[in-house]
């Protein structure tokens, strides 16, 4: 019951940071940082992978609504949680790949930043593809997501530093 609460306060948590604060922030005109995928990226593996879009689903869509984003961030996040598994059995050392909760002290500082910037590159990719429904700029399309994936890793980073602090 605690773990499902600690959940369910990670989720609305997160929603009201990425809702009310960082999506104010357009760094340089190209970086609004993502928080919210951080509670994708570290749920539990004994999640199923339905229940894990179902709840990724849940999340874009609420802040979907909240941003007035028809189904864009609810479609990203689908598309993260489907290759989530994909993703960590990538980076992930193969004797630890059982049951864990992805993370810096399981995965390892290294193997954590090339896990979390690829999904969020993954994440962001779609992300601002659907948002702009074109690739009339490639250069600063690419740019966006660059800009922004780095900018959500180094809060990740920092919410994990925080977080697992010993």
């Amino acid at each position: 019951m605690e773990r499902f609460l600690t959940r369910i306060a990670w989720f609305v948590g997160l929603v009201l940071v990425q809702v009310l604060f960082l999506n104010q922030i357009y760094l340089f005109g190209l970086a609004t940082p993502f928080l919210y995928i951080y509670f994708i990226l570290v749920m539990d593996k004994d999640v199923s992978p339905i229940a894990l879009m179902l709840i990724a689903f849940t999340l874009g869509l609420v802040i979907d609504v909240f941003c007035n984003t028809p189904g864009v961030n609810a479609g990203a996040s689908v598309l993260l949680a489907f290759s989530r598994m994909r993703l960590l059995r990538m980076f992930a050392p193969r004797e630890e790949f059982e049951n864990y909760e992805p993370g810096i002290y399981t995965l390892g500082i290294g193997a954590f930043i090339r896990y979390a910037l690829t999904a969020a590159l993954l994440h962001h990719a779609a992300l601002y593809l659907l948002e702009a429904f074109s690739v009339a700029q490639p250069g600063y399309l690419a740019l966006r997501i660059l800009c922004s994936a780095v900018l959500t890793v180094l809060l990740v980073m920092a919410i994990e530093f925080i977080r697992h602090r010993r």
